[in-house]
């Protein structure tokens, strides 16, 4: 497990996590890539954050999820940084990306925030 993964998401999470990532693209607003991300958590607009565990290098992401503990957004993670890509409508993979605006993926979004506090044991 690389060293920013902080829990292991089971595969509804992720199944879960990738149909609000697709319904956020359709209906609402996705910032892409590591630097968008953190500007993103840092202003407070991101609702919940969406990393990769196959980055490489790691340290890419080594900082994301103290950030996002630090200015209190929800974050998670998938196994593949092409699938995430691909649901975000790229053709190319990316490391992490944050739903800003979730459009149609409210209720999605309510219930993949409290199944990953409750797998952070906050």
């Amino acid at each position: 497990m690389p060293i920013y993964v902080r829990f292991d998401p089971p595969e509804e999470l992720v199944n879960r996590t990738y149909e609000a990532v697709e319904k956020t693209r359709d209906t609402g607003k996705i910032k892409k890539g590591t630097n968008e991300v953190t500007k993103q958590v840092e202003r407070g607009q991101a609702k919940l954050v969406v990393m990769a565990s196959d980055v490489s290098p790691e340290e890419i992401l080594v900082h994301m999820p103290v950030l996002c503990q630090e200015k209190n957004v929800p974050y998670t993670y998938v196994p593949s940084r092409m699938d995430l890509g691909r649901s975000a409508g790229l053709n190319t993979g990316t490391a992490c990306l944050a739903l800003v605006d979730v459009g149609e993926a409210k209720d999605l979004l309510e219930k993949i925030i409290k199944e990953v506090t409750e797998l952070q044991g906050q």
